[in-house]
């Protein structure tokens, strides 16, 4: 267990979502398309060109699901830290906006 200052809970947490929010925009058809050519050579042969994917689904997949765990854990740290800690701020900063013009 890491003990980390509230600051860079907020920080940590703004990265993991970022790259949730990337994970979730990949595209599966532009990334995984299998696209094959066939040209013809002769009678009865044929050029045969494939494209194969270089990534697994299953490592998009993971990759998300990881980031995704971790960004739920810090969220619930900074939320448990928001419902449990008190911080001292002047009056004015609660109150309402009072306009010195308008009487």
């Amino acid at each position: 267990m890491a003990i980390i200052k509230l600051a860079e809970a907020l920080l940590r947490r703004k990265d993991l979502q970022q790259k949730v929010d990337l994970l979730k925009e990949i595209n599966k058809e532009n990334l995984f398309e299998v696209k094959v050519s066939r040209q013809p050579v002769t009678e009865n042969i044929e050029n045969v060109v494939a494209s194969v994917p270089k990534i697994k689904m299953q490592q998009v997949t993971h990759c998300f699901d990881w980031h995704s765990k971790q960004l739920r854990k810090i969220d619930a740290a900074i939320q448990n830290a928001n419902w449990n800690t008190e911080i001292e701020v002047d009056d004015q900063v609660v109150g309402d906006y009072i306009d010195p013009f308008v009487e």
